[in-house]
């Protein structure tokens, strides 16, 4: 069966457009067409002036629905962490461990690729942030389980054979040839825990590390004459950026003028969401440790931040409120340029045809009604987006 949705605004490469249906024949985009030129057998699903977004991709997900992956790290926990997430309009994600040992570390990427192999909605891989991180930028992270990257280390996180690995690690606790050897194994690498110095960071990305983790956070900052990872990352023209917009983890003025160095289309959105997201329940524990939601971040009992309490059409919303970049824009940041950081645009992250059928619709002030999976939707009312128990 063709499913044509239509009457609302649609969020192509290019921009919004209207007049337009994109229609879904299984998991995948089949077609965009005129309004005039819907098939007559198709099965029309009315946006009423909704509008249609690609589903949107979170590279940074620790936890969601009360669950931490780090404490279960299953294939039952990915799914509740993605039930929740959904409900805010994210399709496509990451499971993310923290510093953890490293049996901690090969469970979740079993458990990962269990999931993708039983299609669990939603999962694309793990992000494995830590345990190769600098102890004096540890942020959260327990330093006991940081440690240096070794034969072993390479050799865990280069073993998940089915999705996206995407690995943070500070650079300067490393060596250039041992980025290169994460990247010639298929890992998606980026920097952060990192108190690297311009050079060190340079140096990885000339070993083929693309990427940031919650650019400014846990990183060393932009001085007159060092300009440390955060200058790295704003100077290098090719690298995507993960930032955590949600007004605490980054002023908006410094997150603003980041925008201003670099093409819009090298920054994504990410959530660092903790297991608060999708909970009434604003409390939880991490690696022994109660922490709590306060003023909508995440804080451990000195105040150090822990992660986050936002979701995806939060992030999507705040970029558009704080950062004033347009709509269409902000969506892209949630969505096509985390699928490009990844390497899986040819098929998420846009709508286009070809790609696999994962949508959002929501109103314009990003309450999400639907998320759908490969062709598959999820509707929500105002009483389930509601947080729950």
């Amino acid at each position: 069966m063709t499913i044509a949705l239509t009457g609302g605004p649609i969020l192509l490469d290019g921009g919004f457009v209207e007049g337009r249906a994109v229609l879904v024949e299984g998991e995948r985009i089949a077609a965009i067409v005129a309004d005039g030129d819907i098939p007559a057998d198709a099965l029309r699903h009315r946006l009423e002036g909704r509008m249609l977004l690609p589903g949107f991709i979170d590279a940074q997900v620790n936890g969601g629905g009360g669950v931490l992956f780090n404490d279960s790290p299953t294939v039952e926990a990915i799914a509740a962490i993605g039930a929740a997430h959904r409900r805010f309009g994210t399709t496509g994600f990451l499971p993310t461990l923290i510093s953890d040992d490293l049996a901690v570390v090969r469970r979740g990427i079993a458990a990962v690729e269990e999931a993708i192999a039983r299609g669990v909605p939603g999962v694309l891989g793990i992000h494995i942030e830590g345990p190769f991180l600098n102890v004096d930028r540890k942020g959260i992270h327990d330093p006991a389980k940081i440690r240096s990257l070794d034969a072993e280390g390479i050799s865990t996180v280069t073993s998940l054979k089915a999705g996206r690995t995407l690995v943070t690690l500070a650079p300067e606790q490393t060596t250039p040839a041992m980025v290169r050897k994460l990247v010639d194994a298929g890992i998606v690498v980026a920097a952060g825990h990192t108190d690297g110095s311009y050079a060190d960071i340079r140096a990885a990305l000339d070993s083929g590390m693309t990427g940031f983790t919650h650019l400014f956070n846990a990183m060393s900052p932009l001085r007159a004459r060092e300009p440390g990872a955060v200058g790295a990352a704003l100077d290098n023209l090719d690298s995507w950026c993960g930032m955590i917009v949600d007004g605490r983890h980054i002023d908006p003025v410094t997150m603003r003028i980041a925008l201003r160095c670099k093409p819009l289309d090298r920054f994504m959105l990410v959530t660092d969401a903790m297991p608060s997201v999708g909970m009434a329940d604003k409390s939880f524990m991490l690696q022994g440790h109660e922490v709590r939601v306060v003023d909508g971040v995440c804080v451990n009992a000195d105040g150090t931040l822990a992660g986050s309490d936002l979701d995806m059409a939060g992030a999507v919303r705040n970029a558009v409120a704080m950062l004033g970049v347009p709509l269409a824009a902000a969506a892209h940041m949630a969505s096509r340029h985390p699928a490009a950081f990844l390497r899986v645009d040819d098929r998420i992250g846009r709508i286009a045809p070809g790609c696999r059928a994962d949508l959002v619709i929501a109103n314009d002030g990003m309450t999400v009604s639907e998320a759908w999976i490969g062709g598959a939707a999820e509707r929500y009312s105002a009483d389930e987006r509601r947080l729950t128990a």
